[in-house]
């Protein structure tokens, strides 16, 4: 058996950390706001998530756009082609302009229908879809992000995305605690303080997310076009067909993915909802508690499809090999020790979010359930990143759609809707749906002997 080259090691990290940290960073503040708005009681927390897998819709979407354009630059910068990683960081400016544009319309348009079509309850369909539409008046700013960000980590700058999440994190707490809570006073090191607030509840969390959104947009906005590398062209808004549709033909399979797997997460948590508000808010828990221990996988993702790309641009068979072999032994390590750690602090993370008993301890079961698919799920986005670095994202679209509608769906509308069982039923086919991506990638990267 081939031995693992660890020396390719400080690579791989030096890629991965600051992503890692990045999105650390981002489900820190995810943590605060959900504390925050869980302060507010139970129907404040249902009716910031009863849309969430509706903002995964639309900005996984977005994200298909950077995978096309992470793949195409990083090849051409392994293959020394920097002039044509240079138009294509050009034509990636058109990508946010368009895709900024057209979001923006369309959730604006469709936010005061979305609640009644998850099926939010009646009691706060008004409230989530006020949240809804504050949270995407900046939707040109959040492309930009999404999208710029992987245009520089696919140059191997992953520090920059880094700095500017911090940025619209910091920001976004700050505004939190100006704009959610009344003006109140607090006693610290004995001594009374008065922290002035604006008392808007769920109204004043989505106005200091779309604040800090923004912020963002226009930092990495900034830091692309200052680029030593790979700044854009005066002529971004010419459309360049030798850049396109190599980026399209990459970005579409991805996109209709994402969008698929996307809407089915729409209808998993619209049934979900269906349950009734403790069940939501379980669920909306256990999601926000639950992206902390994917930071590893999806940290590692990135570093996987830059590295691969690189490799696969130049034509290095053995070094393809070698970081993927490191890069899958690494990921089942590090989400075992992630695993491991949700299963243990469930209930105590789930007590972070929410004073309800009820919504803790059902929380708190299906995280444990989940908690021991995580390395299995974890190979599945390390090969599924490799894949996207080589350019097939046609094979991760065909997987990911059955998995999602042919077991999650199906299993979950069979259990809730035909057999009335409940919120623990659901997430027993999610995780069937992740065993399913796992043998899939696994046996796909075995007989096909492809990265």
């Amino acid at each position: 058996m081939r031995k693992l080259n660890f020396r390719l090691l400080p690579l791989i990290l030096t890629l991965a950390w600051p992503t890692m940290l990045e999105q650390l960073m981002q489900t820190a503040v995810q943590y605060i706001d959900t504390a925050m708005v869980g302060s507010l009681g139970t129907d404040a927390t249902a009716a910031v998530g009863s849309t969430t897998t509706v903002n995964w819709l639309v900005g996984s979407s977005v994200s298909a756009l950077g995978v096309g354009f992470l793949a195409f630059i990083s090849q051409a910068l392994g293959a020394g082609k920097r002039d044509l990683a240079v138009r294509a960081s050009s034509q990636s400016v058109s990508a946010v302009l368009v895709s900024g544009l057209f979001f923006t319309a369309v959730t604006l348009a469709v936010s005061p229908v979305i609640p009644a079509l998850m099926q939010v309850d009646e009691s706060i369909r008004e409230l989530s879809s006020q949240y809804f539409f504050i949270l995407y008046t900046p939707m040109l700013f959040r492309a930009a992000t999404i999208i710029f960000g992987a245009v520089l980590r696919s140059a191997g700058d992953s520090k920059t995305p880094m700095l500017v999440g911090f940025a619209v994190n910091i920001i976004n707490v700050v505004l939190n605690f100006l704009l959610i809570y009344p003006t109140r006073t607090v006693t610290a090191f004995g001594r009374e303080i008065t922290l002035y607030g604006a008392d808007m509840g769920v109204i004043g969390a989505a106005s200091a997310s779309a604040v800090a959104f923004t912020a963002g947009g226009i930092l990495i906005t900034s830091a692309l076009f200052r680029h030593q590398s790979i700044a854009p062209e005066k002529a971004f808004l010419r459309p360049d067909r030798e850049i396109l549709i190599p980026c399209l033909r990459v970005a579409l399979p991805n996109m209709l993915q994402r969008f698929g797997t996307s809407f089915g997460y729409v209808v998993f948590a619209s049934m979900i909802n269906s349950l009734g508000e403790v069940s939501t808010a379980a669920h909306t828990v256990a999601n926000t508690v639950e992206s902390a221990f994917y930071i590893p996988g999806y940290g590692m993702q990135t570093a996987a499809a830059t590295l691969i790309g690189n490799a696969h641009g130049a034509r290095d068979k053995e070094k393809k090999r070698d970081i993927s072999r490191l890069l899958i032994f690494i990921e089942v390590a590090l989400m075992i020790v992630s695993g491991s750690l949700l299963f243990i602090f469930a209930e105590k993370m789930s007590g972070l979010f929410s004073d309800s008993d009820e919504v803790i301890s059902l929380c708190a079961t299906v995280l444990r359930m989940v908690a021991l698919s995580e390395p299995f799920y974890g190979v599945s986005l390390i090969i599924e990143g490799m894949l996207q670095g080589t350019g097939n994202t046609k094979t991760p679209f065909i997987i990911n759609i059955i998995g999602m509608w042919g077991i999650r769906i199906v299993g979950t509308f069979i259990c809730i809707k035909l057999l009335s069982m409940g919120l623990v039923s659901a997430w027993a086919c999610m995780i069937g749906h992740n065993l399913m991506l796992f043998t899939a990638f696994t046996v796909y990267h075995k007989r096909k002997n492809r990265i």
